[in-house]
């Protein structure tokens, strides 16, 4: 399976701007549709004091600063350039709001969420929702009544289009005392079923824990995620979580592994977060460009004439993975 879905982060939050303009975007959409991305994710339409549209909520409720231009209409003018799907993301305050305001976030995202739909909801490119509250665990009680109830105000609105979350497992690389799988298993059947109806796409993050242990991970997490009649989509992380800096390209052999893991365990679809800072041709990292020529490779895409073909897995591929 390729990657045919990308996150799109230009509201930066730890990672550097490649202080891109329209020619810049436009160049970038036209690389990712030619290798068969067919989907976009504003990651979020704002944080903290940073909106990605000059919002009337978020002026009024959060004091953004002044904001240059409209992303949101220029990545939804790009999607219909390019015949992909796009996916709004709510506001992330991350604590610039104050610690103990969760309903007054989900106030603000309530409020945004009915100014996009009423400023871009009737573009031909406007396909769903994605809410930015990052899950891990049953302790995660704010971000889990977040998503129930703003998933629910997006139901209300657009009853017709998809609500998208993308949670992690508490692995370990983010705690010294992570999840057992088992616990996970427990726990994440317990959220997954109080998400039924509410959300419809789960796309697990795939870089929390360790390399050894993400094919039994990837299969838990898809079997529960049909279990409660959910789309499973997996989000394959294209930046090195195991580096001392945060965050360069990853390593080809390592994205090469969490491709046919996925692959392997049956997902619906395999996006990434996020093709413009880590695979792209065009980004600022010069490995970004190498990681892409190497995945351009094994998918046989031919740069030049910008199309792409589709790959059959080979025995040689997965011995290859085998031998890593």
């Amino acid at each position: 399976m390729r990657i045919t879905g990308t996150f799109l982060d230009e509201i930066t939050y730890d990672i550097p701007s490649n202080n891109w303009g329209r020619q810049e975007w436009a160049r970038d959409f036209g690389v990712m549709r030619s290798i068969g991305i067919d989907t976009v994710i504003l990651i979020r339409a704002g944080l903290r004091n940073i909106a990605a549209f000059p919002s009337k909520t978020l002026k009024k409720h959060v004091g953004i600063l002044p904001v240059q231009g409209d992303l949101v209409d220029m990545f939804l003018t790009l999607a219909e350039q390019n015949d992909m799907d796009f996916y709004f993301g709510t506001y992330y305050s991350d604590g610039y709001l104050g610690s103990d305001n969760n309903q007054r976030i989900i106030d603000i995202n309530r409020e945004l969420v009915e100014e996009a739909w009423n400023k871009y909801g009737k573009r031909k490119s406007f396909k769903g929702w994605y809410l930015t509250d990052e899950i891990g665990r049953r302790e995660d009680v704010a971000g889990i009544e977040s998503i129930c109830r703003l998933g629910n105000y997006c139901k209300n609105i657009s009853p017709d289009i998809p609500v998208m979350i993308s949670p992690y497992i508490y692995g370990k690389k983010i705690s010294s005392n992570p999840v057992t799988l088992e616990q996970h298993r427990t726990e994440w059947d317990e959220i997954l079923a109080g998400f039924k109806g509410i959300v419809d796409i789960v796309s697990f993050q795939d870089g929390h824990m360790d390399f050894s242990e993400l094919k039994d991970y990837l299969l838990v997490n898809n079997d529960l995620i049909r279990k409660y009649d959910m789309k499973a989509w997996s989000n394959i992380e294209t930046f090195d979580r195991d580096m001392p800096i945060k965050f360069p390209p990853i390593d080809w052999r390592k994205l090469l592994w969490k491709l046919t893991s996925a692959s392997m365990a049956g997902y619906d679809k395999l996006i990434t977060f996020e093709f413009s800072h880590f695979l792209s041709p065009n980004s600022q990292w010069a490995s970004s460009k190498n990681l892409f020529n190497r995945y351009c490779e094994f998918f046989t895409i031919d740069q030049n004439k910008k199309t792409y073909a589709p790959l059959s897995y080979t025995k040689k591929s997965h011995q290859d993975i085998v031998n890593l």
